[in-house]
């Protein structure tokens, strides 16, 4: 009785220090990184790179523990993508539970203003698990955006309301455009639509005078001003005559001059040439530059022109012959500085 006791004795010390060893590899932190760092999963990966990108990114002083629980969870080349956390006090338990049940951590997607849409895709693929050329098919295609809002080539940068948004690294362009989607409906709450309707214009042509706006000053107090001054021109059945329209219809935005040659290029985009508003926006808006519009200043101004100072501000006229004098001091200031 003696011998068996010491057996069972031994055996529970075994046991003991068994379940003791699998607490510590399952139930206490390896890794050694002291911040927040995230393991990005694709579809190309396998057990062996996921296995290494849990290495590279924890650097844990033993993987026994993610090996053992790889095999208690059937976790390796069946896998799900996305972008997960790995917190410097997380254990192996948490992070193939995590890993085999796709608890992902969102990322925060700066949506931006650029010029154009295949900046969009370009700049969001950066930060998303899709490629840039993925995103755009699904812009691209027709079927798809007439279903989602009725978007023409022209009006398609109307769907982006420049702001951050949380979403999962991996998701899939077609949710990412619907998401857009969903956010701009959003956005154009009864309060907004409201003053559209009040100045007369649609969501898109609100969309593409902000973008107006936004290309002819980054001086926040005068946008509103300057939004006026076009609404007041519209309204008049003026021609908006806009240089940043002139650059964007010849695509070339590093223009520092508009000579009568550019005005005399045969384009929709041409709002010298054309009266009324372009086909869609010249940039993607931002959210306070179709609020400076929603919100225009009320004024009797018809002209505006840079000032001479090149301070980024404007010299804005009710009248031509007064414009022309701010005209001709600008035109100087360019000549005196060399500009072609």
């Amino acid at each position: 009785m003696k011998k068996i006791f010491s057996i069972l004795g031994i055996l529970l010390v075994l046991a003991l220090i068994a379940g003791g060893g699998v607490y510590y590899l399952l139930f206490t932190s390896p890794f050694q990184h002291n911040q927040k760092a995230y393991i990005y999963i694709d579809k190309d990966d396998t057990a062996d790179s996921i296995r290494n990108k849990v290495v590279k990114t924890g650097k844990p002083n033993t993987m026994l523990g993610y090996d053992l629980m790889c095999k208690l969870k059937s976790y390796g080349e069946k896998h799900r993508t996305g972008r997960y956390e790995l917190a410097p006090n997380a254990t192996m338990w948490n992070l193939v539970r995590e890993l085999r049940n796709g608890i992902q951590a969102p990322i925060k997607l700066v949506v931006p203003s650029v010029r154009t849409v295949e900046k969009m895709t370009a700049a969001l693929s950066k930060n998303l698990m899709l490629d840039s050329l993925s995103l755009a098919q699904v812009l691209n295609d027709e079927s798809k955006m007439k279903e989602l809002g009725g978007y023409s080539k022209e009006t398609l940068p109307t769907l982006f309301i420049p702001e951050t948004y949380e979403v999962y690294w991996d998701i899939t362009p077609e949710r990412l455009v619907e998401r857009f989607q969903k956010e701009k409906e959003k956005f154009w709450n009864a309060e907004r639509c409201k003053k559209a309707q009040d100045a007369k214009l649609t969501q898109n042509e609100v969309a593409t005078l902000a973008s107006i706006v936004e290309s002819e000053t980054n001086y926040a107090p005068e946008k509103k001003t300057v939004a006026g001054l076009y609404l007041n021109r519209l309204h008049r059945g003026i021609k908006l005559q806009s240089d940043p329209t002139v650059k964007f219809a010849l695509q070339d935005f590093g223009l520092r001059r508009i000579l009568f040659q550019h005005l005399e290029y045969d384009s929709p985009y041409n709002t010298y040439m054309y009266e009324g508003l372009p086909p869609g926006p010249i940039c993607i808006p931002t959210p306070a530059g179709i609020d400076a519009v929603l919100n225009y200043e009320h004024h009797n101004y018809l002209y505006m022109c840079a000032k001479e100072d090149f301070s980024g501000s404007h010299n804005f006229e009710e009248t031509l012959s007064g414009h022309l004098l701010n005209a001709r001091r600008y035109q100087q200031a360019l000549n005196a500085r060399g500009i072609k």
